[in-house]
């Protein structure tokens, strides 16, 4: 299957769906942090370029999530808001069979739709707390792996750092496991 992960610069959804033989490419406008197969541009011309069975879309969500919800009268004005939700519009409408859309509770909700699931890194393995909707179109909701105790709001809590957007954005191991072993 070829699969297209969208907005990733960690490669870790990437290089789970290559581990199960699938022929995956990441896309993000940065450059990868692993070495595999990456294109640094923009996604939405690499879908006019190439076909794909399935994407995996991990748009930014500096300008959606509700958790910065302090500074929406700001992004509206100046139109980030409105230019970040026609970017979600264009990844769901892709000429994708299979799409999946991760984001953490934003106005995606209210915006565009409702989503399909809500996930938390502790019900793949994980002891964090970090509610991650995903929007589906043509793939099933994720069954949980391996529940566990003792959660923690370790990404909530993180100390301010120059690589901090980074390290809240990565996508759990347990989480992409799961993407490529259920969707695959």
């Amino acid at each position: 299957m070829r699969v297209l992960i969208a907005c990733e610069y960690s490669g870790i959804v990437r290089d789970a769906f290559i581990k199960r033989g699938h022929q995956a490419i990441s896309c993000d406008l940065l450059d990868s942090d692993k070495p595999g197969e990456h294109i640094k541009g923009d996604v939405l011309q690499v879908i006019q370029d190439r076909s794909f069975d399935m994407m995996i879309a991990f748009p930014p969500c500096t300008d959606l999530a509700v958790s910065g919800a302090r500074w929406f009268k700001a992004k509206l004005a100046d139109g980030r808001q409105a230019r970040a939700l026609q970017f979600v519009r264009d990844l769901m409408n892709a000429p994708i069979e299979k799409i999946a859309i991760e984001n953490p509770v934003s106005i995606i909700s209210s915006k565009i739709r409702k989503p399909d699931q809500i996930i938390q890194p502790w019900q793949f393995g994980h002891g964090e707390t970090k509610k991650t909707c995903l929007w589906l179109d043509g793939l099933p909701p994720l069954m949980s792996t391996k529940i566990v105790t003792g959660r923690e709001q370790r990404i909530w809590k993180m100390a301010p750092s120059p690589d901090r957007w980074k390290e809240r954005s990565k996508t759990y191991q347990g989480i992409a496991d799961a993407m490529a072993d259920q969707w695959s």
